[in-house]
């Protein structure tokens, strides 16, 4: 396949794109939007290989629908939204096991053990973005959660990592000064990284300009023309465009646009929210994960974000502001510093999910030429680069990596 047309302009398709191009093929982007202007926009950018569990947990549908209960809690399932919901939701609680969980993380552990590596050589190529390396710190109220979480640590020795060190509520502030006396257990992970990531998606954008690889804004794919297993052209509303190739990378929406090729892949949005604070408010020195409340808070040049949340509400982008609200009272327990009422850019975006909580990467059933990568949930930035990567081995015909299958589409029945 020498001519590719990606279909999304997120963090996924820019890297896809680029690592095409890099390997000499023609790349053609096309998005409905603009560059990383989607799920790409306002999320925390943390580059987190040691964060690879899959959302569907042991123990989770209990939680959940307590959770389901409370429209500001950590996971949301919209009870209007539930009936439409209610096959996927089905299979996703039945991935809520032990045996899923552990091999659904190593899957996704295996996989980003080149993340860090390849964002380091994403600065040695030329891409311009705002990167830090200042590691990740996990901030507990509750000693009993706070090992709970660390313990799935354990699961990461092969991967490169070691157990952290558990640090007590003074030895946190001396790391993170702004973090309440009501903290009082944690710990650090030195080794992630954080971007700031609508950064990473103009850099990938400026970088493909220059590579003289054309991103086309405001087209949507209307169907395709097919022959045999292959797709051959696109039909959009900018009109055909010719391919050797097809590669959908529109997060959320990747399942409507394979829907045209009369494929259903059970793709779902899971909705997240952020607030991001300028000039005023709480100070940062490093990511800090607020373990209770799940909220993960990102410093940038010259401001803060905050985000988190998981709403089920079926794909759209409805804001609910009662997300917001759960968002403001979580960063009030563990930082002194509160966030101003009504200071702030709030944002949502649709993350997309899939029912194993594992990503779908590889070529679509039924097709030679038409291939999908989407359903990170909420690793799009952490495994980007990795993606472009794997995907790009996948359609030169090089070796991909040997954790490729284990994210299948052809694994769903749907």
């Amino acid at each position: 396949m020498k001519r590719i047309v990606v279909v999304g302009a997120g963090a996924i398709g820019l890297a896809c794109a680029y690592s095409l191009a890099r390997r000499g093929r023609q790349v053609v982007v096309i998005d409905r939007g603009t560059p990383g202007d989607a799920c790409t926009k306002g999320n925390a950018g943390w580059v987190t290989p040691s964060i690879s569990a899959p959302i569907p947990a042991p123990g989770l549908t209990w939680t959940s629908l307590k959770w389901m209960m409370s429209s500001d809690s950590p996971l949301y399932i919209a009870p209007t939204a539930a009936p439409g919901l209610a096959r996927w939701l089905w299979r996703f609680w039945r991935h809520c096991n032990h045996q899923d969980f552990i091999k659904g993380l190593h899957a996704v552990a295996s996989l980003n053990r080149g993340t860090l590596a390849g964002f380091d050589a994403l600065v040695r190529d030329g891409v311009s973005f705002e990167l830090h390396r200042d590691g990740l710190l996990f901030a507990f109220l509750d000693r009993k959660y706070m090992e709970g979480v660390r313990s799935e640590f354990e699961h990461y020795r092969e991967h490169g990592y070691g157990v952290p060190a558990p640090l007590s509520g003074p030895e946190l502030r001396k790391l993170e000064p702004g973090l309440t006396d009501e903290v009082a257990h944690g710990f650090l992970v030195p080794e992630e990284y954080h971007v700031r990531p609508e950064s990473l998606a103009a850099g990938y954008a400026a970088k493909l300009a220059s590579m003289g690889i054309e991103v086309r804004t405001g087209v949507t794919v209307t169907g395709g023309r097919i022959a045999g297993a292959k797709v051959t052209a696109l039909e959009t509303t900018a009109g055909p465009i010719e391919a050797d190739g097809v590669l959908v990378a529109a997060g959320a929406w990747s399942g409507q646009v394979v829907e045209k090729f009369g494929v259903t892949l059970p793709v779902q949005a899971g909705k997240g929210y952020s607030l991001t604070v300028a000039g005023i408010g709480p100070r940062l020195t490093r990511p800090v994960y607020l373990g209770e409340a799940r909220i993960g808070s990102s410093p940038f040049e010259g401001g803060v974000r905050f985000a988190g949340t998981m709403e089920l509400s079926g794909v759209n982008e409805r804001f609910d502001q009662r997300r917001m609200v759960g968002i403001r009272k979580g960063v009030a327990r563990y930082l002194r510093e509160p966030v101003p009422a009504g200071v702030g850019t709030e944002w949502v975006g649709m993350r997309p999910l899939t029912p194993d909580g594992l990503p779908m990467m590889g070529r679509v059933p039924r097709f030679d030429n038409l291939l999908i990568a989407t359903g990170h949930a909420m690793l799009g930035i952490t495994m980007a680069p990795v993606t472009g990567e794997a995907m790009a081995d996948l359609i030169t015909g090089a070796t991909p990596p040997p954790s490729l299958p284990a994210f299948d589409p052809g694994r769903f029945r749907w």
